[in-house]
């Protein structure tokens, strides 16, 4: 795993690129008097060669518009197409090009401030510190989707596991990947009998072949027995590589170990997991650890079902989904779930309720098909969405940034979401869509209708259109749906939906009786999930 992110206000790493040496000094002195550590260039070729080869890149660029070689404008250019660059702000500056032109072009070629000199110290102080909040905010929520993707695959690969022996090693594949460290687990079949291994991987991906079966026995470790007879839940603990007799020699067992102790039901065995202590550094890193214990102890119960295949499907689909809804004063909220009960396929269903800053952003969304690729980019998809809505980007920029990673990530699936965004200081309603099925609206006076306008589903790359924004008056009534709720072979959808609407402006104001009178009036069919969500706007009062 990366680094820990700096704080905002922590001193940062500062390239400046100008060519004349007085400025240099100026800019320099001024840096690292407020602590920077700052590094130069006098042109631009000099900095991209300077950038290619540090082995640590500076958070920010200070480059002058003027340069021998290249202006300004080309340089940010050529930082920003390289990927191991585009990430770094650059802050133009100069005391020649100081004309609105001058500044838009700069700013439209990428840059992400533009001062005129002469530049005040505060000025420039203020304005660096800015770019590094904004900056190293987007990296927090990078890595946090990171991180959440890392544990949705180890999550998946413990549920598909389906022995004990697979168990063990899906975990210490798991514990590797999200920890970028090397792993152990061990843990007790059902049958009673020991399963552990290894995983010696800390490049962060761990494939199969770097995972071994080891010879060891949990009930070996003290803190094994320290977790009782009949308690539940997960207890971490610091211990030494020889206080576990029998672990093998290796890079886990160097040291002291990070260990977490989980058990899913009163009377189990208790499963381990285990990574050297340095890898547990905060306390993201412990819940990480704790979360993928408790995985395992799961996953390790999921086998003593005779219905293991059905059962690990569900327990699978409802482990991506939210375990509660937010208590928002801008509205009531009821949900309903319903895995399809004819197949014990996974599902790509999936709903979010978020706060974020300003209002509460909803979703709804349907991968496509029904497999553990189509729940694999279903958690994905709903952990990247939860990290965009809390940087704060509008429901459309969320569409576009999801669409970019189904690229980067070479998904093969296409998926539906309509995202809802309830602005707290307007009471607008906010709403993009992805080719889903229309969001119905329900006004106070019972009149109902569909909010139509919608963009291209996700994953095959065209431009999404900007928020449709709607006026709703508190009791307001919000319903939206997946296509199982309403799609039937032999049935005109168009004719359902509207079916639909005619429901929904006969029943109760409720949310929770609006969810079970469509349910009601739309038996699910077995064939295909149902996530539902009712909404009774409040008005924040």
């Amino acid at each position: 795993m990366a680094g820990q992110t700096p704080s905002d206000h922590s001193p940062a790493r500062v390239l400046i690129v100008d060519d004349n040496p007085t400025n240099r000094y100026v800019l320099r002195t001024t840096l690292s008097r407020a602590g920077h550590t700052v590094v130069e260039a006098e042109d631009g070729t000099g900095a991209l060669a300077l950038l290619k080869d540090a082995e640590a890149l500076p958070e920010v660029a200070v480059v002058d518009v003027r340069l021998p070689d290249m202006t300004g404008f080309e340089v940010c250019e050529r930082i920003k197409a390289d990927p191991a660059t585009a990430a770094l702000p650059v802050l133009h500056v100069s005391a020649s090009a100081i004309t609105v032109d001058d500044r838009t072009q700069g700013l439209n070629r990428g840059a992400d401030a533009y001062l005129t000199e002469p530049i005040a110290p505060d000025e420039l102080l203020a304005t660096v510190t800015a770019t590094l909040r904004y900056a190293r905010a987007r990296r927090r929520a990078e890595r946090l989707a990171d991180r959440l993707l890392h544990l949705n695959e180890a999550t998946l690969l413990l549920y598909s596991a389906d022995s004990a022996a697979g168990v063990a090693r899906a975990a210490a594949r798991g514990a590797a990947i999200v920890l970028g460290a090397p792993a152990v687990a061990a843990i007790i079949s059902p049958h009673g009998e020991p399963a552990s291994a290894m995983c010696a991987d800390t490049s962060g991906k761990a494939s199969p072949d770097a995972v071994t079966d080891v010879r060891l026995d949990a009930r070996d470790l003290p803190a094994y027995h320290e977790l009782g007879d009949h308690r539940t839940g997960t207890r971490l603990a610091t211990v030494h590589s020889h206080e576990w007799p029998g672990l093998p020699p290796g890079p886990v067992s160097s040291g002291r170990l990070a260990a977490a102790v989980a058990r899913a039901k009163p009377g189990r065995q208790p499963v381990c997991l285990a990574v050297p202590a340095e890898a547990v550094a905060t306390p993201d890193d412990e819940q990480l650890l704790a979360q993928l214990a408790q995985a395992c102890a799961l996953a390790l119960e999921a086998l003593r079902s005779y219905t293991e295949e059905h059962d690990l499907a569900l327990t699978l689909q409802r482990s991506f989904l939210p375990e509660t809804l937010p208590d928002s004063h801008l509205a009531d909220l009821a949900v309903r779930y319903l895995p399809a009960s004819d197949h014990a396929e996974i599902g790509g269903d999936f709903y979010e309720a978020l706060p974020t800053r300003g209002g509460l952003l909803l979703a709804v969304g349907d991968v496509a098909g029904h497999s553990l690729d189509a729940a694999m980019l279903m958690g994905q998809m709903r952990h990247a969405l939860r990290a965009y809505a809390i940087e704060g980007h509008p429901p459309h920029d969320i569409l576009g940034r999801l669409d970019h990673l189904l690229a980067a990530v070479g998904a093969r699936l296409t998926l539906t979401l309509c995202i809802v965004f309830i602005d707290e200081a307007t009471g607008l309603l906010h709403i993009a869509n992805a080719g889903h099925l229309p969001p119905l609206l329900r006004a106070p006076d019972g009149s109902v209708r569909s909010v139509e306008e919608h963009g291209p589903l996700l994953g095959i790359g065209l431009p999404h259109p900007v928020s449709t924004e709607v006026a709703a008056p508190p009791g307001s009534i919000l319903v939206m749906t997946t296509d199982g709720l309403v799609e039937r072979r032999n049935e005109n959808l168009g004719l359902s939906l509207e079916r639909l609407e005619s429901v929904l402006g006969s029943l109760p104001a409720e949310v929770e009786r609006i969810c079970d009178g469509l349910l009601e009036a739309f038996p699910p069919n077995g064939e295909d999930d149902i996530a539902l969500m009712a909404v009774r706007l409040t008005g924040g009062g």
